[in-house]
């Protein structure tokens, strides 16, 4: 379990202090209880976050609740030197958990305007970036086996009324295999052909 913030500002550093040789990393982590605000967020989304701390952040979109049960992963990619445009790029990110779906025998959606992804109308998973210089850093967050409750207390990503749900709703699931499908769809949909694991607790790194 790691606190957010470090995690953030560590992210910060890694995309400040690489340079066109750095290979990329994706950094799988697991928070304590904690409502993020894009950098661009409504306080009014914000309805009742008692006891749960509200951090101001650089990433794009809305608020949103990390909480244990809940893989989030950060991407942190030199997506101009892979020639990916951020809208493939998140593409590529929403696809990979898509496709973690469907080996659940799940149907995962897109929705236009909304980036993350949806089952039957619901969100399972959350997607917010950052690009610096042609550097991605922030991610994704898909909800595995935790407890929603915190949702209520926001209008997640900005939508009044928006139910969020879990990969456990659907399906008997064990988080780490759900990690490990999940880091390898992403390496599949960014096309790389390795992935060193772990370079660091938590981290991977992989080359194109």
């Amino acid at each position: 379990m790691s606190n957010y913030e470090p995690v953030w500002h560590a992210m910060q550093d890694f995309t400040d202090q690489r340079d066109e040789d750095t290979v990329d990393e994706l950094w799988l982590v697991q928070h304590p209880a904690v409502f993020t605000q894009g950098q661009a967020g409504k306080a009014e989304h914000v309805l009742t976050p008692g006891d749960i701390p509200v951090v101001q952040v650089d990433r794009g979109g809305q608020v949103t609740y990390h909480g244990p049960g809940q893989i989030v992963a950060y991407p942190l990619v030199d997506i101009r030197r892979n020639g990916v445009g951020i809208r493939e790029f998140v593409h590529c990110i929403e696809e990979s958990i898509i496709q973690v779906l469907h080996h659940y025998g799940i149907d995962g959606e897109r929705r236009k305007g909304a980036p993350g992804v949806y089952v039957n109308g619901e969100k399972i998973a959350s997607v917010g970036l950052r690009v610096r210089q042609g550097r991605s850093f922030h991610g994704l967050a898909f909800n595995i086996d935790m407890d929603l409750e915190p949702f209520q207390r926001i209008n997640p990503c900005g939508y009044e009324g928006l139910v969020v749900t879990q990969l456990r709703a659907f399906s008997p699931v064990v988080f780490g295999e759900a990690e490990g499908r999940l880091v390898d769809s992403i390496a599949l949909q960014l096309g790389y052909s390795e992935v060193n694991r772990p370079v660091i607790n938590g981290r991977f790194s992989g080359g194109i």
